[in-house]
């Protein structure tokens, strides 16, 4: 699902200096926005749950079309922005590199003037992290990162808010992150300082995360640990989270598998937890490899819960673009 974050990432302009709302990377947004968009994200969620057709009551985004653009394979990003799209009152079109003109060469600069003539905001899942910004810098319409090999912040949107269904505020809590310091490592650590959460993390040295991100997040004063040892990282941790070690995009996976074989999340690391630790997986995942089955499918695992909640974190993101000046109120209960 993910690939190693080894580039160096270069910042987008503030949301703040833009009228326009775009969701590029989480450090990109102030704390009480982050947390105003999970509000409303688990205000939208109670309010619809258990509605056979879970309609917005006030379909706050009626008469808005949202472009997902896709250039890499996507089961939860997609669904999870169409359906929510719909479930606002919107539209969405998905589209994938064989459906545009960006497959046959036309520039990104280009498509982000076109789309931005047919669309309300855009969400790209891209290969290419400089077309994320080529995008955000030519489009006229929110432009929302649905995965880069930098950075994946939509997912730790819904992490954040599985973690605080089942065990309460995040803040002054220790996650622990196993395995390839990858892009869903990065927007964790940006949310670690975001959040006020601590941070252990353990990977191989030669996957270790991106120095940059770490940089910025200790400058904000994030509580990060560092380690390659699995045990340090997760030893009384209230989550453990990991992802696949082998993306489609990623080569020698023989080399990384070799790697990460001391990182696997098995019943007896769990053990080293807090008694009643949460374990999350981005998915997909590689039952044997990553994750033993037994964690997987055991007591601590609430991954269908982190998978559901790509749906209501991005429900709370996409009303954030294109709410208007009143958004928050529509995580409010209404007739």
């Amino acid at each position: 699902m993910t690939a190693s974050a080894a580039s160096t990432l270069t910042a987008p302009a503030p949301v703040g200096q833009s009228a326009i709302r775009h969701f590029l990377d989480l450090r990109d947004l102030d704390r009480t926005t982050l947390r105003q968009i999970l509000d409303v994200a688990a205000g939208i969620k109670k309010m619809q749950h258990g509605r056979r057709r879970p309609i917005h009551p006030a379909r706050p985004l009626e008469g808005r079309a949202l472009g997902i653009l896709l250039s890499k394979p996507s089961t939860r990003t997609r669904v999870s922005f169409e359906v929510g799209m719909r479930q606002l009152g919107g539209d969405a079109v998905v589209l994938s590199s064989a459906d545009t003109q960006l497959g046959r060469g036309e520039s990104v600069k280009d498509t982000a003037r076109v789309l931005s003539r047919f669309v309300d905001a855009i969400v790209l899942r891209t290969g290419r992290t400089s077309a994320l910004h080529e995008l955000a810098r030519w489009a006229s319409v929110p432009v929302i990162n649905g995965l880069t090999p930098a950075s994946h912040p939509v997912q730790i949107m819904a992490d954040i808010m599985t973690f605080e269904e089942h065990r309460g505020p995040i803040a002054g809590r220790t996650l622990a992150w196993v395995g390839d310091g990858n892009n869903v490592t990065s927007s964790l650590i940006e949310a670690a300082a975001l959040f006020d959460f601590r941070l252990n993390i353990a990977t191989p040295t030669q996957l270790a995360p991106n120095a940059e991100v770490v940089a910025w997040a200790r400058g904000q004063g994030a509580e990060l640990m560092l380690t390659h040892d699995p045990k340090e990282a997760v030893a009384n941790a209230d989550c453990v989270l990991t992802d696949t070690w082998v993306s489609m995009s990623d080569e020698a996976a023989a080399e990384r598998i070799a790697l990460l074989e001391p990182y696997r999340v098995d019943a007896a690391l769990m053990k080293l937890a807090a008694r009643d630790a949460l374990f999350m997986h981005c998915l997909p995942a590689h039952i044997g490899e990553e994750v033993t089955e037994e964690v997987f499918e055991g007591p601590h695992s609430v991954v269908f819960d982190e998978a559901e909640n790509r749906l209501h974190a991005q429900k709370g993101l996409l009303v954030w673009a294109l709410g208007g000046k009143d958004w928050t109120r529509f995580g409010k209960e209404e007739a």
